[in-house]
């Protein structure tokens, strides 16, 4: 059962500032009293129930009371004394079991309760309703009162908070150690609660050496010290013996050094000193809503290049006024090679209609952004007739696949990961996957990264790219309960959401309450292609199913949520691009053996708590759309790592970030690479901003329009003038049937390169289908160039209406 203060029906409020300010903190008593009417888990006995408390906003460590044998009705009076502050969200979870010698103890009850209910200075008592049916209940007894400390300096941005952290160093001095110790005995150091949670050393020769734990000074954590020492005598045999010692840190003094001793044997000891001190103030990360100063730099400059390309366009008599100018995005969506090529045909089509430079965004998932990260690596890419870019695509997409899974390949994957893994990475199934498609879009190792792509927007030249994931529970959780979006952009990653936001060269490093614990290495761009197009790992798990594994989960997983990108029939499903056998099998088993498949990094949200108030504020209430929410111990700045997944696992969009008011995108070129299901990403993704009260177009369609779709529908909301103008661009092959290029018709010897085969199981385009004919792959090319240029006047009428709207609004 759960107890919990529902938050549905309250106004959300607005915040847009990041605090800094000190708070004072409260002792909370709980009292553990008794339990009433108590219903057996086990036929055989009566319960012997215990009652655990977990408040993780005050503690690391779970309390528990102790055992009531062979008793329906309780009683413990057990008190329990944790620090808090009132300024986040605490959340105290009491859990009834019944205790079980012989197997594991059954959990009986659940009662969530939100410690602002108790008033400072007030004692409350709850009889918490177990079961109303049999009227079980639970009795607890609160008090909340002032402690004298010195107040906490809290940074906040109104949904995540930032709590101080302490940090302890302990010295060993290794040239006073007792000559009785040798380098096989080994300290261990333990703070629990931690950043560092448990350093080793061997007492060998050296001066000193020191180690440091960065903790949260509220938790109250205790240094464990244990020695592992080995003597022997003078026969040769020896023996182990430990030694151990407990200090509590809320025992040292800030800033003074003190020696503690760990005794051994025969009256030898080792000297520890300890010092704490306090960390950093300043965080790491961003916590705020607003655009970063990089993005809002880049817009300045943008904005200047979007007005002349829109002046001589639209043959404007006058300059258009900064307020007057509209923003133009691209939102691609996935559909892997398939939409790889047909983003550059219709980038292509832009740039022949001379409008690439009136976008300002260019936003990706999965496939498309395979499109966008080899584009980004020329800082001047649409300023240049795209004719290289897709040259070098035609080169890697018709090349053959096999080459991947060679001995040679396999081997430089092996060291690759590994490598990787000796840098502080968590390796994944996403990461063979990475490497692979490194070769099959690149060829040879591309050592270009995310954060590298600043300087091809440094000076406005080129649209902004936004990349797409999804933060999700692995597998016990599905997208439709918890799904959190994870933008991408050149200059950071993070979570609207939480309003976080670390470097995007940061991505992958180390944070715990928001300040950088170890900067790993920035990743190649091929892991990040990896982890927005991981749905494509399917032909990984092929292969891995080809070596006889017995886990059928993560197939049958990942082949039911492909069809959310594509739900054609593939004849390409079922296909490995090789069956390796021999040492080339025992290599990618060596390298896949208990890998997860989806991308898991390191959280850089770890360590931060939710705000009193968080549910209530307009930037977590447009984005929360999960039944975890609610819970705050169960959201990501609890978990230790990101588990992230290709954005079409919800839906096969990259709109979300273009959806972000502070971005305030007014008009979208929606390009869709469905075959089978031309509007049903523009139709969910209309439904899921209805849902979440974001200003979007109402998708309304006729049943005549879904079953024959034509090349572009243009979607506005006439009345709300802040609603986005949509134009949706199918991928349909229409009147490229007849026409080469917009206005002049095919001769009868042209007719078959009009015809694209878009339908059908067998079709070249299908999801999982990686390798074209070149043949293919200049048909779909020009189709998708063909198709907008076909549609200039629609986007020139769309780019007047939104010239029109600004001006409106400006009036």
């Amino acid at each position: 059962m759960t107890c919990f203060p529902s938050c549905d029906g309250t106004e959300a409020t607005s915040v847009s500032t990041l605090t800094v300010d000190a708070f004072p903190t409260s002792l909370l008593f709980v009292k553990i009293v008794r339990a009433r009417n108590m219903v057996k888990a086990d036929l055989l006995s009566a319960t012997d129930c215990y009652v655990t408390l977990w408040l993780p906003t005050s503690s690391k460590e779970e309390a528990k009371t102790k055992t009531i044998l062979n008793s329906n009705e309780p009683e413990w009076n057990e008190t329990f004394c944790f620090r808090i502050q009132t300024q986040v969200k605490n959340i105290l979870e009491l859990r009834v079991y019944d205790e079980d010698p012989l197997t594991k103890d059954d959990l009986l009850f659940t009662v969530l309760f939100d410690v602002a209910e108790v008033r400072l200075g007030e004692r409350a008592y709850s009889s918490f309703i177990l079961n109303s049916e049999s009227n079980t209940e639970l009795e607890v007894e609160f008090i909340m009162n002032e402690i004298l400390d010195p107040p906490e300096n809290l940074i906040t941005n109104g949904i995540l908070v930032s709590r101080p952290l302490s940090c302890l160093e302990v010295s060993v001095t290794k040239e006073r150690s007792p000559k009785c110790l040798e380098g096989e005995d080994k300290l261990e150091l333990r703070v629990k609660g931690s950043y560092e949670e448990t350093q080793k050393t061997v007492l060998d020769s050296g001066l000193v050496e020191s180690f440091f734990f960065r903790y949260p000074a509220y938790w109250e954590p205790e240094l464990n010290a244990h020695l592992q020492h080995w003597s022997s005598d003078d026969g040769g045999d020896g023996n182990n013996s430990t030694a151990s010692l407990i200090m509590p840190l809320k025992l040292l003094h800030m800033g003074q050094e003190v020696k503690v001793i760990l005794p051994i044997v025969h009256e030898a000891s080792l000297e520890l000193q300890l010092k704490t001190q306090d960390c950093q103030e300043n965080l790491d990360m961003r916590l705020g809503f607003d655009l970063c100063s990089q993005e809002r730099d880049f817009l300045q400059k943008r904005k200047k290049v979007v007005a002349a390309a829109l002046k001589e366009i639209l043959h404007l008599e006058e300059n258009l006024q900064d307020h007057e100018v509209p923003v133009v995005a691209i939102m691609a969506t996935g559909g892997g090679a398939r939409a790889m090529t047909s983003l550059y045909g219709q980038l292509s089509g832009l740039k022949k209609l001379n409008l690439l430079d009136c976008i300002t965004y260019i936003s990706g998932t999965s496939g498309s952004t395979w499109t966008m990260s080899s584009l980004y690596e020329d800082a001047n890419w649409s300023r240049k007739d795209l004719e290289r870019p897709i040259n070098e695509a035609q080169k890697q997409v018709t090349k053959s696949k096999t080459n991947a899974f060679s001995l040679e390949h396999v081997v430089h994957y092996q060291r690759e990961l590994s490598q990787r893994a000796k840098e502080g990475f968590s390796i994944s199934f996403n990461d063979l996957w990475a490497v692979a498609l490194e070769y099959i879009l690149h060829g040879k190792v591309n050592d270009f990264k995310l954060s590298d792509q600043q300087q091809a927007v440094s000076q406005g030249q080129n649209p902004l790219p936004l990349y797409l994931a999804l933060n999700v529970k692995e597998n016990h959780m599905s997208t439709a309960n918890f799904k959190e979006w994870c933008e991408f952009s050149p200059f950071e990653v993070g979570f609207p959401k939480y309003g976080a936001f670390i470097h995007s060269e940061d991505f992958g490093s180390e944070f715990f309450m928001g300040q950088l614990m170890k900067k790993n290495p920035e990743s190649r761009i091929c892991y990040l292609e990896g982890l927005w197009s991981n749905i494509f790992a399917v032909n990984l798990l092929d292969i891995w199913n080809a070596f006889g594994s017995s886990d059928k989960f993560w197939q049958q997983h990942v082949q039911a949520k492909i069809k959310n990108i594509g739900k054609e029939n593939s004849s390409y499903l079922g296909i490995s691009w090789i069956n390796p056998t021999g040492m080339l099998s025992k290599i990618i088993k060596d390298i896949l053996t208990d890998r997860p498949l989806h991308h898991h990094v390191h959280n850089f949200l770890r360590g931060l708590q939710l705000h009193k108030d968080y549910y209530q504020q307009s930037p977590f209430s447009i984005w929360k759309d999960s039944q975890l929410d609610v819970f705050p111990n169960q959201l990501t700045p609890s978990e230790d790592d990101l588990c992230l997944v290709d954005a079409a696992y919800f839906i096969n969009t990259s709109c979300q970030p273009l959806l972000r008011k502070e971005r305030n995108v007014n008009i979208i070129l929606s390009f869709d690479y469905s075959l089978s299901t031309a509007f049903e990403a523009i139709e969910r993704t209309g439904q899921y901003c209805s849902k979440q009260g974001i200003p979007f177009p109402k998708i309304v369609l006729s049943e005549e329009e879904k079953r024959h779709p034509k090349e572009c529908y243009v979607f506005m909301d006439e009345e709300n003038l802040k609603t986005p103008i949509v134009l949706h661009f199918p991928l349909v092959n229409n009147t490229f049937r007849k026409f080469k290029v917009p206005g002049v018709e095919r001769s009868p010897a042209e007719l078959a390169e009009g015809t694209v085969p878009l339908a059908g199981c067998c079709s070249p385009y299908n999801l999982l289908n990686m390798t074209y004919c070149k043949e293919d792959f200049d048909k779909l090319l020009k189709l998708t160039d063909y198709n907008v240029q076909n549609n200039r006047d629609l986007i020139l009428q769309a780019f007047r209406a939104s010239i029109s709207r600004k001006k409106c609004c400006s009036n």
